[in-house]
């Protein structure tokens, strides 16, 4: 194992203090045992029950919002503050195991970061799992990289290039989309693992349809920011290519265009000239920003 100045562990935290000081424990014997010195961050998202006070007696920082922001927003603020030249992002739920964070870092700094990648043996349900899939293969897509788990918010990355990225995240739940596409889009490495995820302690907070299409949206906000074509030609072809055979057709039967022919033809090469123009501004600065 690469060594390391220091680990931050960020832990967001909304009402869970059931099994939040079980978790900053489980991390803090971990970590010692491998002989890691370590700050453990709990960022309590504005929680209505003790889970500060447990935090804090467990022996983590602990900052706290003074009412409800968002996942994200509490991920965002815990990687501000942390000084680890390596950041671990998990969950204070109980869903993952602190003893696979030693088995993260036997894979850095080769990769910039690694994510475990929840096996078919993780506990979750039925739906969930389909949902995951469906998100992979479109990440899989607009990364050009395969991506076996894009909503794991189990990590290590690398902390000057979490700190560059954090402006991005989201507030809600969709920071390791963003996070998992900022990455392979800004040209760093990743590497997956496989996990076995624990059933939560407690209720889940996420609200499977509101989140998934958030998740859907997250996926194509960040796309456009830095490969926009590959949004906007498939979205072009859709619209152009039907009037295009149709005005074939037309051609061939010799009957004039109508207005649906002229409106797709039109529709999808304006998309398409969209799709260059913000390519060139993606490309103008991601040129500037390195």
């Amino acid at each position: 194992m690469a060594k390391f100045g220091k680990i931050s562990v960020v832990i967001p935290a909304f009402n869970e203090e059931q099994i939040i000081g079980r978790v900053i424990r489980d991390v803090i014997e971990v970590l010692a045992s491998h002989k890691l010195f370590c700050e453990v961050i709990v960022v309590d998202d504005g929680s209505t029950d003790e889970t500060s006070r447990v935090a804090a007696e467990a022996g983590a920082m602990v900052i706290r919002h003074p009412y409800n922001i968002g996942n994200g927003a509490a991920v965002k603020r815990g990687i501000r503050v942390a000084t680890g030249d390596v950041i671990v992002m998990m969950d204070g739920d109980g869903q993952h195991n602190p003893n696979d964070i030693p088995r993260f870092l036997e894979h850095m700094p080769q990769y910039e970061m690694v994510v475990g990648a929840r096996t078919a043996e993780s506990e979750g349900k039925v739906h969930r799992n389909l949902a995951n899939r469906l998100y992979n293969s479109i990440a899989s897509y607009i990364a050009g990289k395969k991506v076996d788990d894009l909503t794991s918010g189990f990590r290590a990355i690398n902390g000057r290039i979490a700190k560059s990225i954090a402006y991005l995240f989201p507030r809600g739940y969709s920071y390791p989309s963003t996070a998992t596409i900022a990455l392979f889009l800004g040209g760093y490495t990743v590497k997956y693992i496989p996990i076995k995820a624990a059933a939560r302690v407690g209720k889940s907070k996420i609200k499977l349809l509101y989140d998934g299409m958030k998740f859907l949206f997250i996926i194509a906000r960040v796309g456009t920011f830095y490969t926009p074509l590959r949004l906007f030609i498939p979205v072009g072809g859709l619209l152009f290519f039907p009037g295009f055979f149709y005005a074939i057709y037309k051609l061939i039967i010799g009957k004039p265009w109508t207005l649906p022919i002229v409106i797709s033809l039109t529709g999808g090469l304006l998309i398409f000239v969209l799709g260059l123009i913000s390519e060139q501004i993606a490309l103008l600065r991601l040129s500037r920003s390195e």
